[in-house]
This record gives C-alpha cells, sequence and structure tokens, in this order.
C-alpha cells in the first residue's frame, strides 16, 4: 500500500505534464509595435522555433526552391501589419491601413512583401495583391537564433526599421513615417 500513493502521485504528475505541454502551442503568438510621430505601427504574427529542424533551404521549413518560395513571416496564419502612418519602405509607398507581410527567401537579398489581402490563412498568398516588394538587408547573428523574432524599432523622429530574426538570418528594412 506504501508503494501505491506515490506510483499514483508519480502517473498524475506526468499527466498533468503531458497535458499541459499538449495546450501549449508550438509557434505562439506574438506582437511588435511602435509609435513614431504619434503613428502607431504593429505587426501581429506567431513565433516558430528551430527545434533541431533545417529552416531555410532545400528541405527545410521554409523552402528557398521555387515549389513555394513566398513565406508568411512567421507560423499558423498569415503575418498582420497595421499601420496609422503613410510609410516609405526603401522607396515603396505604403499608405495608412491593413496588410498582410510575406517575404521572398529564394532571392538574394530576400525581398519584403506588402501585400494588401489581409485575414487569409498562412499558406494562402495572393501574388495579384501585392502592394510591392522591397529588397532587405542581410546579415548573420553570432549565433543561432533559436525562436524567431520580428522587431518594429524607432531610429529618429520619423523613421524607423522592421527587423526578422530566425535561425542564421536577420533580414531588415528601413522606413520613413509620412
Amino acid at each position: 500500500m506504501k508503494k501505491t500513493i506515490p506510483i499514483c502521485a508519480v502517473i498524475l504528475i506526468g499527466a498533468a505534464s503531458l497535458l499541459w505541454a499538449q495546450q501549449q502551442p508550438l509557434s505562439p503568438a506574438a506582437q511588435t509595435s511602435v509609435t513614431i510621430g504619434g503613428k502607431v505601427l504593429t505587426i501581429k504574427y506567431s513565433a516558430p522555433s528551430v527545434r533541431n529542424r533545417q529552416i531555410f533551404g532545400e528541405g527545410g521549413v521554409v523552402s528557398k526552391d521555387s515549389t513555394y518560395p513566398v513565406w508568411r513571416a512567421g507560423a499558423n496564419a498569415a503575418t498582420s501589419f497595421h499601420t496609422d502612418a503613410d510609410l516609405v519602405i526603401k522607396g515603396l509607398a505604403v499608405p495608412k491601413g491593413d496588410y498582410t507581410i510575406y517575404v521572398l527567401v529564394n532571392t538574394d537579398p530576400w525581398q519584403l512583401i506588402i501585400n494588401k489581402q489581409t485575414g487569409q490563412g498562412g499558406l494562402t498568398y495572393n501574388k495579384d495583391q501585392d502592394l510591392g516588394r522591397v529588397p532587405m538587408d542581410m546579415s548573420k547573428p553570432s549565433a543561432l537564433i533559436e525562436t524567431y523574432k520580428m522587431t518594429l524599432s524607432s531610429a529618429g523622429a520619423d523613421a524607423g526599421k522592421l527587423q526578422l530574426e530566425w535561425d542564421r538570418y536577420i533580414a531588415s528594412v528601413p522606413f520613413t513615417v509620412k
């Protein structure tokens, strides 16, 4: 009888741990936001992790071949972008409003895609809805970046930067607020 209680406790703790793990999303919801010149810019995305997988390249989670080179810039649903201000992103005029962000990863450098379609699933991409594409500035981190991260940051009174970091890549674009 004395051995029954500890065994039951171990089983209950194990079951609770399994239930908790099943409830935790592999790519949790994330958000980045910045206020520049009194105007708010917000990106909502899901943040996947490397988890010992190949991320970019042939056979990777994000394909760099022509089969499906457009990445939703996150996981799960498509990445949403809202701006209260008119922007210029590396020469591309982006009127205030709501958009979806994608990234073309089979080019060097990567291309940031601002798409006018919103509310779609993560794998639903319609090129005809592109507002435009701009080349991203590419760099390498000093160490592997396990969990995907997007950052909007201020770079002055009317300027900012959008940065994506994951695996062995950092991609960014400057923008100005009009």
